[in-house]
């Protein structure tokens, strides 16, 4: 333990006071005391009390430790989003392990890549995953424990022998025989917990990693930035949440651990088929989610076609821009959404919508452009927008740079990749490649990224402005910008859109018509009006629901669209 530095003797530490480090172990605090009878629920194969939950934590945490595992050891997660994921989020990181959620997502190759870097001992393998990993003794030579992982209907022994040979045991037959009794020991707060890896669209994985204190931190900050907006947008102690964002991407934004931290009922969907999500969110009046806009546009379109509104469901909504036109669709679908803004790097949060006194002073029209933006920094997170030669700029709502950060949550490094690492904290900030401004009042408006900016005659073009202004035709499900080579203006912008079922036969120059009103209008230079539309059935998306605008573009390339 550490002790009080003595700069006055009035002020020595108690010899037994508590140094209380912050680890996980402490977000489980006030529900065990608070909410031992709330439930949790794995879609609806599994429900059981939180009392049950801390004792299954503590099998878990005997499971892995009979095996000979020992703190520092890796251990992996291929699993859909359960109360088996939850357990892990707990009981892995509070053994003094890493937790390495793995992508699922990612391509078999991607996949073992990620397992090959991180070197796991151990791994949470569901059945469904088991050819990912192929002949893991040859494959991923680090694994030396397999656990057992089945959803499918039948008998443990039917299950015994569906299994191969590598593997350990099964999940719940080894929770079961182990004891449910656990003391989770105290150590120093900045202990690694979890590694993962992010999914860009260049190059290979790069694993990022966080300690204890980072994901408590994070936690707290988090959850009190969604609590304390008006009318009840975030976190409340009733609510009952359910994630829609994959729980090996960021820590599912850290609400697993909020979520138990509170005490709150909790709904694992396992995958994400949007009929289920919307059976589940009315079955067990989910109140509080968040997601991409993709996960968004899903639960709209399931939902209309039911002829039904959402009813009390809050949605923290991040990971790319939110289009005002799908804005403005939740909002008349019944849900109460809040934006926000992070990145894998920084465990996410680092922005979230606050209303404060504003809502009631914009018109219906300037309140969706509001809940749009980023939001401002939630607490501790420090902000500067950077020019090209890393100078300052105002905030003042009309300078624009790369928004650079600090906080105390953020990844300090890459995995086994110190030069990249460098980049990214180059002068001591990190750097997020990402194209902002924002405003006298702190909010931020994150107008592209750095590698997506359009530059057409030499005059630079936010692809995000204009999927926004296009976005509002009624005929849009989907709409992305993109930067394609021209001979006289170096590049174009070129609009890939995604039609609405009931408006397939709309017309290029109908959607267009938008571009140019919102130039005449001086709302968008002439010049950002985009040539040509093609349309696509499905927009290409990275592994965890983001446009993937580098495939785009070399499908424009490859003239396949």
């Amino acid at each position: 333990m550490t002790t009080i530095l003595n700069q006055h003797e009035d002020y020595r530490q108690a010899e037994e006071a508590y140094d209380f480090p912050l680890i996980i172990k402490q977000l489980l605090n006030r529900a065990k005391i608070a909410s031992s009878d709330q439930t949790i629920s794995y879609a609806n194969k599994v429900t059981y009390t939180y009392a049950e939950f801390f004792k299954r934590i503590n099998r878990l945490a005997n499971v892995l430790k009979n095996t000979g595992l020992q703190p520092g050891d890796v251990v992996a997660v291929m699993d859909w989003d359960s109360h088996r994921y939850l357990e892990a989020y707990f009981a892995v990181p509070m053994s003094g392990m890493i937790l390495q959620t793995v992508n699922i997502r990612l391509s078999e190759d991607k996949v073992l890549y990620t397992i090959n870097h991180a070197k796991p001992k151990a791994l949470l393998l569901n059945a469904e995953f088991a050819p990912m990993i192929k002949d893991h003794r040859d494959d991923a030579p680090s694994i030396e424990h397999v656990i057992w992982v089945d959803d499918a209907e039948g008998t443990k022994e039917d299950m015994k022998e569906e299994m191969p040979d590598y593997v350990e045991g099964e999940y719940e037959t080894m929770l079961a025989a182990a004891s449910d009794v656990f003391d989770f020991p105290d150590f120093d707060e900045n202990t690694i917990a979890t590694t993962f890896y992010t999914s860009g669209t260049t190059g290979d994985p790069k694993g990022v990693f966080f300690t204890h204190r980072q994901i408590v931190l994070q936690t707290m900050a988090s959850t009190l930035a969604s609590a304390l907006n008006t009318e009840g947008q975030g976190a409340r102690y009733n609510d009952v949440y359910m994630p829609m964002t994959p729980l090996f991407h960021v820590h599912a934004w850290c609400w697993p651990y909020g979520a138990t931290m509170i005490g709150l009922k909790q709904v694992y969907p396992g995958r994400y088929v949007p009929e289920v999500l919307v059976d589940l969110i009315e079955q067990h009046k989910v109140t509080l989610s968040h997601g991409v806009p993709t996960i968004l546009q899903m639960l709209l379109n399931e939902m209309a076609t039911r002829g039904r509104k959402f009813e009390g469901l809050k949605l923290l909504v991040g990971g790319s821009k939110l289009s005002e036109g799908l804005a403005k669709s939740a909002i008349e679908s019944g849900i109460e959404f809040m934006s926000g803004f992070g990145m894998s790097e920084s465990c996410p949060v680092l922005a979230r919508m606050a209303f404060g006194d504003k809502r009631d002073d914009l018109t219906p029209t300037e309140q969706i452009n509001y809940r749009c933006l980023s939001g401002s920094p939630i607490m501790l997170v420090s902000m500067e927008i950077w020019d090209e030669n890393g100078k300052p700029q105002p905030m003042d709502g009309e300078s624009t740079g790369e928004l650079v950060i600090r906080a105390p949550w953020l990844t300090q490094s890459y995995f086994k990749n110190p030069e990249a690492g460098n980049e990214l904290w180059r002068g001591g900030w990190m750097h997020t490649q990402d194209i902002a401004c924002i405003t006298s009042d702190g909010t931020l408006s994150i107008t592209d990224r750095l590698k997506d900016v359009i530059k057409s005659g030499g005059e630079w073009i936010s692809s995000l402005e204009v999927e926004t202004i296009l976005s509002f035709h009624p005929s849009v499900a989907d709409v992305a910008v993109i930067g394609v080579p021209d001979e006289r203006w170096g590049e174009r912008p070129l609009a890939l859109v995604v039609l609405k079922p009931e408006y397939i036969d709309t017309k290029a120059e109908d959607i267009l018509a938008l571009g140019h009103q919102a130039a005449e209008k001086g709302h968008l230079p002439k010049y950002g009006v985009p040539s040509e539309i093609k349309f696509l059935v499905e927009m290409p998306k990275t592994s965890v629901g983001k446009l993937d605008k580098k495939k785009m573009r070399i499908m424009c390339s490859e003239k396949s669209i």
